[in-house]
């Protein structure tokens, strides 16, 4: 006899285990099905050179909801997050460096250095985002308005954008600019100095297949800031054993809760019987039945691959065609003999602590994602560095280092036919080239690496077009209209067929948030159909 639960789930990343423990904790009978031979998606911790562990793609905590990490007690299941001494620290073209974090006061005398102007404007910056960073934080764990429900879509957008009606008038422009200027007009219009625009600047192209000069992209740089680690609003931190400590403390305290999680479990086909989603059938045969399937993988993956056209419909799969996915993303694992030593600072100190950007002005940043269109990658791409085991020795023998590089401005499809299986071994190779300029000797300190590009990602993960946010974090793709507006709060097309990943609201990240409003709306629609049939 085929089994049946009462919700099964694709994919067993961190919304996915999110999602099941809300809906487990309720009382409902729950199983992830999972594609990799381990939990926890693309936060996940793995050996990836002899002695060498890292998190091979999400690597840093800032965004996962403190009321997730609450509920889930992921404290008392070994969660722990070591904040950065500083947040980043950017080498300069002209072999000076600018550090970024550490408080306000240190802030402000690490920018006197490049300009009197920016020192004295940050305080009122940081303000202006913050203001609209706690906006963002108060939607993060709601629902947003559907369009198409009538009144409801009205008294929630009504209830949503209250806080929003009743900020001052300059507050509100903050707002307006930061979801439809780009990065660069934005900063323009605080800063003078090209190494501080550069600092901020930089968050604007994180998982960003863009330039800083694209209109919208100074929202991702907000989506970067309204996270908090250790209470701390804004921090960033490493977590103790790497991305996958977080997602196995999870999967524990999920399966204590009476969730089932199968691995090696890809699913071929959603079930569909008339307008409703009954269960997958997995690539094995096995089907898992279910009166709700809530699907924690990107929508083009769920409803490009995942289901038969003729049960999505011409019109939802146009859409979901249209939805644009692809963030230009390359993952670097590196195992190092010793701490790069750059040119600018090159003793150990907190720098090897922080994220450490090359990327030292706004127009160079341009210049990677305009190389890229062209070439396929940046002839100087935008790398993000950092050594977790400066602060978690598990990760690397004594003495010794690993490190993760996340890089920019990779085409996520290369042009003129060319394969990213044929030539990711170059990229890395202009990756590893560009580190050494700033810190010569990196890359004979290099013992090993493990080399993502956008198809590795794609095809390890299921990121399509190696998104690691799911989709693009455009304005014509957030809120109520990420996936497809009139789908956008947690809810398919279909009856029973649910979406709790990336690819709803509010977007990328180890955050935890769609899972937790997914399984609230879930519970929400079974408790109202459990009234109407109590009610006969």
């Amino acid at each position: 006899m085929t089994k049946k639960y009462d919700a099964v789930i694709i994919g067993a990343g961190h919304n996915g285990l999110v999602c099941a423990f809300y809906l487990a904790k309720a009382g409902l009978k729950v199983r992830i099905v999972e594609r990799r031979d381990t939990v926890g998606g693309a936060a996940v911790t793995e050996e990836f050179h002899p002695g060498f562990r890292n998190s091979v793609a999400s690597y840093t905590v800032s965004l996962l909801q403190p009321k997730v990490i609450r509920d889930m007690k992921l404290v008392d299941h070994g969660y722990r997050v070591i904040e950065r001494p500083i947040s980043n620290f950017l080498p300069q073209e002209d072999g000076g460096y600018l550090k970024l974090g550490g408080g306000l006061e240190r802030t402000q005398a690490e920018f006197r250095r490049f300009s009197e102007h920016d020192a004295k404007a940050v305080p009122a910056y940081y303000d202006a985002l913050e203001n609209v960073a706690e906006v963002l934080r108060d939607l993060a764990l709601k629902a947003p308005p559907n369009v198409g429900d009538g009144l409801k879509t009205l008294v929630d957008a009504a209830r949503q954008g209250r806080r929003l009606a009743k900020m001052p008038i300059e507050q509100q422009r903050d707002v307006l600019d930061l979801f439809v200027k780009s990065a660069r007009t934005f900063l323009d219009s605080w800063f003078e100095s090209e190494a501080v625009k550069a600092a901020f600047g930089f968050d604007a192209v994180v998982g960003n297949y863009a330039s800083p000069d694209t209109p919208g992209s100074a929202y991702v740089l907000l989506h970067h800031v309204f996270g908090e680690v250790n209470g701390k609003k804004g921090a960033w931190g490493h977590s103790v054993g790497g991305m996958g400590a977080i997602t196995q403390a999870m999967a524990k305290v999920c399966r204590d809760a009476g969730v089932e999680i199968t691995l090696e479990a890809p699913v071929y086909r959603v079930l569909v019987d008339g307008d409703k989603a009954v269960g997958v059938r997995l690539e094995s045969g096995e089907e898992v039945m279910a009166d709700i399937v809530a699907a924690n993988v990107g929508p083009k993956l769920l409803y490009e691959r995942m289901m038969d056209p003729a049960d999505v419909g011409p019109e939802f799969l146009k859409r979901i065609k249209a939805f644009k996915a692809g963030s230009g993303t390359f993952r670097m694992n590196v195992a190092l003999s010793e701490l790069p030593r750059f040119t600018c600072l090159p003793e150990p100190g907190e720098h090897h602590q922080s994220g450490i950007i090359i990327a030292p002005t706004l127009d160079y940043m341009d210049q990677a994602f305009i190389d890229a269109k062209a070439h396929g990658w940046s002839k100087k791409p935008i790398v993000e560095m950092l050594i977790p085991s400066t602060v978690d020795d598990s990760l690397a023998p004594s003495g010794q280092h690993v490190a993760s590089l996340f890089c920019q401005q990779f085409a996520p499809e290369l042009p003129d036919g060319r394969d990213w299986d044929q030539e990711e071994g170059a990229a890395a190779d202009t990756i590893i080239d560009t580190v050494e300029h700033y810190a010569p000797g990196f890359r004979a300190s290099v013992l090993g690496r493990q080399i993502l590009s956008p198809k590795g990602l794609e095809r390890r993960f299921g990121l399509v077009g190696g998104d690691i946010m799911h989709g693009n974090m455009s304005l014509d793709q957030l809120w109520s209209a990420r996936p497809v507006l009139g789908n956008g709060a947690y809810r398919g097309p279909l009856k029973g067929l649910y979406m709790c990943g990336a690819g709803t609201h509010p977007g990328g990240g180890v955050t935890g948030a769609p899972g937790h409003n997914a399984a609230h709306e879930i519970l929400a629609d079974r408790s109202v159909f459990g009234r109407l049939l109590r009610r006969g």
